[in-house]
């Protein structure tokens, strides 16, 4: 590929030698004679810094925010949106070839791009997925790190669904994807918002620029979703100037309304309607934000031009989602359901909701991430505290922060007059709650979700919540066996 190539697009200041480019990198680490080098400037480290050593490294053009010295740069105004919109150049601009649809919130993007994409599959399209469980191309599933890849990740999973023959590109977007400008040079068919809640301030420093960073989906798309009962939502409603739909589990004036809304563990029941139609949804998840998250994929999918009947036939044939209010298959007087809630409001939905049909006590299981906003964790202690009849409240990924540390950031929130427990070891605390649980009891484990790992200082551990309490109630009974025979 020539250079003049790789910068089709891209606004420059500067004149280069046009030559063949044998790659393009912005890690510095990962330079080779023949690239082309990215500086960008990040929060610890600057690429700008390494331009001169590229240079000496054989790379036939540096691109930077400023003038670094070296004989053939360019100079762009965001050397993170030329970088996005030149990944999609190297690997031939592969979303060209798709229609990209997008969802972005705080919480329920997993689902809603699960269920968007079995909708479409339903209809007989091939699908690509991005997301934060996993990315999935024609079939085939490959793991995933960040919920919004990299751009030269993301854009050479572009091209492998393009090459694979799929029409659709279903991806999770993230607040950090696009104030990063990851994104910079894809247009979306369709953008999702799902809700907005305290999350990620670590980064962002306050929910004004949370919302600023999520609402510029909504700038580079044709078409938008919004869910209206979120107070950000109904005001981003308000501020997209693109064609828009909106959807609603509480309000008639929305496009989408939902109505007759009722929950069993199994799942929920609600009546999908807008002006002229009605159907009878029997989804697969329980809760209230089940059903938002169903609406949310359905008038996507409307919005992409399905049938409203076909919409309805793919809500009822919905897969439930690993981690997501997953009711594990454990043969026990007592249920233990694992979920990925790990902000105060994903913390008080999800026990809302397991409130609607328990029988028993409600056991919140839970810990607060290290490395991560301190601000969030006594909110989320709080959640548990008011939503649970107990809580045990232990580590998530305390990365390298003392977990014990966090653990007294979050104990303001609990309310000393319900019971509650504390064991930093996540494991032992897994195994004290299984113990500890009666006939007909709820145990709920919040925060791990569909993730199989505990990152510890700075390892990275396999830990698969299903695996563990499978395997210890195993031990129990096998124990209790044990002692039934001793006994004789």
């Amino acid at each position: 590929m020539l250079l003049s190539e790789l910068l089709f697009n891209v606004q420059y200041t500067g004149t280069y030698n046009d030559v063949e480019v044998s790659g393009m990198t912005a890690d510095s680490r990962l330079i080779k004679s023949g690239n082309v080098f990215v500086c960008i400037e990040g929060a610890r480290f600057d690429g700008h810094d390494k331009a001169k050593e590229a240079e000496k490294l054989g790379c036939v053009c540096v691109v930077a925010q400023r003038d670094v010295g070296v004989k053939n740069q360019v100079i762009v105004e965001n050397t993170r949106s030329a970088y996005a919109i030149m990944c999609s150049n190297y690997y031939g601009r592969p979303v060209e070839k798709l229609k990209l649809i997008g969802v972005t919130g705080t919480n329920g993007k997993t689902t809603t791009t699960n269920i968007i994409k079995g909708i479409l599959e339903q209809r007989g399209e091939k699908v690509g997925l991005i997301g934060t469980i996993e990315n999935e191309i024609d079939g085939m599933k490959y793991p995933a790190k960040y919920t919004t890849p990299d751009p030269l990740e993301l854009h050479l999973m572009f091209k492998r669904m393009a090459d694979a023959g799929c029409g659709y590109a279903v991806m999770e977007v993230s607040s950090h994807a696009l104030d990063q400008n990851r994104l910079d040079g894809c247009r979306f068919a369709v953008a999702v918002f799902t809700n907005l809640t305290q999350d990620h301030l670590d980064y962002h420093g306050n929910m004004e620029n949370y919302y600023l960073a999520k609402k510029k989906l909504f700038s580079m798309c044709d078409k938008a979703v919004i869910n209206v009962d979120d107070e950000y939502g109904a005001r981003l409603y308000d501020e997209t100037t693109c064609e828009k739909k909106s959807f609603s589990i509480k309000k008639a004036e929305a496009d989408y309304t939902a109505y007759n809304i009722s929950f069993n563990k199994n799942g929920s029941n609600f009546e999908m309607v807008s002006k002229g139609n009605i159907g009878r949804v029997k989804f697969c998840m329980p809760g209230e934000f089940s059903v938002s998250n169903a609406m949310a994929a359905g008038v996507c999918a409307l919005s992409l031009g399905m049938e409203f009947k076909d919409v309805v036939d793919g809500l009822n044939n919905a897969k439930r989602i690993s981690g997501r209010a997953e009711i594990l298959d454990i043969d026990e007087d007592f249920t233990v359901i694992r979920d990925y809630a790990h902000s105060p409001d994903s913390i008080e939905k999800i026990l809302k909701t397991i409130r609607e049909f328990a029988t028993g006590r409600v056991i919140a299981l839970f810990g607060c991430a290290g490395n991560r906003d301190r601000t969030k964790r006594c909110l989320m202690a709080k959640a548990a505290s008011e939503g649970a009849d107990y809580v045990v409240l232990t580590s998530d990924n305390p990365r390298d922060e003392d977990p014990e540390r966090i653990i007294e950031d979050a104990k303001p929130g609990l309310d000393p007059k319900k019971p509650y427990k504390i064991i930093a070891d996540r494991y032992q605390e897994i195994k004290w709650v299984l113990d500890f649980a009666k006939k007909d009891d709820i145990i709920a484990l919040l925060g791990k979700g569909h993730e199989d790992y505990q990152v510890l200082g700075e390892m990275t551990v396999y830990f698969d919540e299903k695996e563990i309490v499978e395997k210890l109630l195993s031990e129990k009974k096998r124990n209790g066996a044990n002692t039934q025979e001793d006994k004789k």
